[in-house]
């Protein structure tokens, strides 16, 4: 016996995992027993935590025993020996996947709900369990979190058989397991208390950490020299903000537009750092000619991120734009300029078109939100998509028009963005590191 309970094996596990202390690390656990445990290893490195979904196939009669498993993405992973040895028929191996399948989306709306996965792009993502027997769940996992574009996997459980890092064929980069003993017939046999974890203590177990990690926001009315007028702003900073990102309005709008005030309060929620700050002075705003400048729009944009590269608190941080409607031309004209090391631009009901010849000079990932039922600006957005020589991509919001009034479509927005920003932030810092 090692273990009084899943809290305990997850701080023993901690113990071991300290040398990940102060890096850029996701926490994922399998659910349900291997929440606990990685609930634990979150809060020892303060990291976030969140689940990787994968279902065991069990052996028709012999559901303990794992024939293989599967996971979100399509992934797929069989043990053809035991398939083999327990003379399972190929329909039966695809009716337990089918059955599966529906159980795994199930859950993933009982523990997320309408959140969407936090991003593993470019991250160190460990990988929890409340142990390991045949390692077909382990690998399965391994295998969603490589196709998540996790930079390094790292595989911990309290308990495994020994030599069990050899059943995972390197799918794995590091592996830790507290305890690996000979005689192994079952994990529960390790633990004084192993009863089946409930939904509710998973769901509870996220909630927990989630709000245990909510940024504390520092805001911040600043005045920022654009080559001439002084521009107003509203600087937001979550303590260990992860990246930065300038919103640029469109026509008739500015810094207090509740429609990015709400994205920018998003992005906040999710540790980004946002400037929202008026393009243009209250004179030049009745000018219509200046309204449509795109070239000096982008001009006052440019300024506002040299400004917050000098700025205590945001210095150093990888930059991306929001531009909305006639604003994202500015943003995507500001992001082809020479030098402009932008990491990420997010395009929100935007007019792509404005930026011209512009768009084949854009080098940063870039995408493209657009409402579903916004038929004209949508068609330009297509052909903006085929102008891009970056990375890109077109999301359109089902039933949203032009200002994404519907219900839930400005929270698309934000999800869409908050997703795009921090997995390109995060690809950023590794290139440094590099």
């Amino acid at each position: 016996m090692y273990f009084a309970d899943r809290a305990d094996a997850g701080r023993q596990l901690a113990a071991r995992l300290g040398h990940l202390q102060g890096r850029d690390v996701i926490v994922l656990g399998l659910p349900r027993g291997g929440v606990p445990v990685a609930a634990e290893v979150a809060e020892a490195l303060g990291a976030p935590l969140d689940i990787c979904l994968v279902r065991k196939l069990g052996v028709p009669g012999r559901p303990e025993l794992a024939m293989g498993a599967i996971g979100e993405g399509g992934v797929r992973v069989v043990n053809e020996r035991i398939v083999g040895d327990a003379g399972v028929a190929e329909r039966d191996l695809a009716a337990a996947e089918e059955r599966e399948r529906a159980v795994m989306a199930e859950r993933a709306r009982t523990y997320r709900g309408s959140r969407r996965p936090v991003p593993l792009e470019g991250r160190t993502v460990v990988v929890v369990d409340d142990g390991l027997a045949t390692g077909a769940t382990a690998l399965a996992a391994c295998r969603v979190v490589r196709a998540g574009g996790a930079a390094r996997i790292v595989l911990a459980v309290p308990v495994a058989p020994h030599g069990w890092a050899d059943r995972l064929g390197g799918e794995a980069d590091e592996t830790v397991a507290v305890h690996a003993p000979e005689g192994f017939y079952a994990v529960g046999q390790f633990y004084r208390e192993f009863e089946q974890t409930p939904d509710a203590e998973v769901v509870e177990r996220l909630d927990r950490s989630r709000a245990a990690r909510a940024a504390v926001v520092r805001h911040t009315a600043v005045r920022i020299p654009a080559g001439g007028p002084v521009l107003p702003g509203d600087l937001a900073v979550p303590d260990g903000a992860a990246g930065l990102v300038l919103f640029a309005h469109g026509s008739g709008s500015g810094r207090h537009s509740p429609r990015n005030r709400a994205v920018a309060a998003a992005l906040n929620g999710a540790g980004l750092a946002t400037l929202l700050f008026d393009l243009l002075t209250e004179a030049e705003a009745t000018d219509r000619s200046r309204v449509f400048d795109t070239p000096l729009l982008a001009e006052r944009l440019g300024h506002a991120a040299v400004w917050t590269a000098g700025w205590s608190g945001t210095e150093g941080l990888p930059r991306g734009y929001f531009g909305a409607s006639t604003g994202a031309a500015a943003a995507l004209w500001a992001a082809a300029e020479p030098g402009d090391d932008v990491a990420a631009v997010v395009s929100r009901g935007g007019r792509p078109d404005l930026a011209g010849d512009r768009l084949a000079g854009v080098r940063a990932p870039t995408l493209l939100v657009v409402g579903g039922s916004d038929d004209l600006v949508l068609d330009l957005n297509r052909r903006a998509g085929e102008l891009l020589r970056c990375e890109h991509r077109l999301e359109v919001v089902p039933g949203a028009g032009h200002l994404f009034e519907e219900p839930g479509a400005l929270e698309e927005v934000a999800a869409l963005a908050t997703d795009w920003f921090a997995a390109h932030f995060a690809a950023a810092v590794a290139g440094r590191d590099q």
